[in-house]
């Protein structure tokens, strides 16, 4: 069993949280895809992951994508908070490590409750950060 006050609860995650250190459970697995980013193309797996205060996206970016199963009961280090689209995720990488826990260690996936962190803070999701007025390009004025 991990030391409680190294590991953070799914239901205390903030945007902007870095190396952070989560036991969960793995719920789903929506598989791998690979999308274009400003860094080039990356290959990510995407998962639904709880531990005993919620459940939370999970992104595996990178080699680790496709590393984990439906039912494991998962150690991961060194993973890190976004929001996209207004939720909450947690994402994992080259740098995170996944340790395999014992069944035990975290609730089934019958236990763990539906509450999913919320993004407090910053700007809201249904606001554009950059939209300020008429949007550009389209203006009345032809030349």
């Amino acid at each position: 069993m991990s030391n409680p006050e190294s590991t953070t609860k799914v239901k205390d995650l903030k945007p902007g949280m870095e190396n952070i250190t989560v036991d969960v459970r793995v719920l789903e697995s929506y598989g791998t895809r690979t999308i274009e980013t400003k860094a080039g193309m990356r290959t990510l797996g995407e998962y639904l992951v709880g531990d005993d205060s919620g459940r939370v996206k999970l992104v595996v970016w990178g080699q680790k994508a496709s590393s984990l199963n439906v039912g494991d009961a998962v150690e991961i280090k060194n993973a890190w908070v976004t929001t996209f689209k207004g939720e909450v995720q947690l994402n994992a990488g080259k740098n995170s490590e996944f340790t395999k826990l014992n069944d035990d260690a975290v609730p089934t996936a019958e236990e763990v409750p539906e509450e999913m962190p919320k993004s407090e803070g910053g700007a809201p999701p249904s606001r554009p950060r950059f939209s300020r007025g008429a949007p550009r390009g389209r203006g009345r004025g032809r030349r």
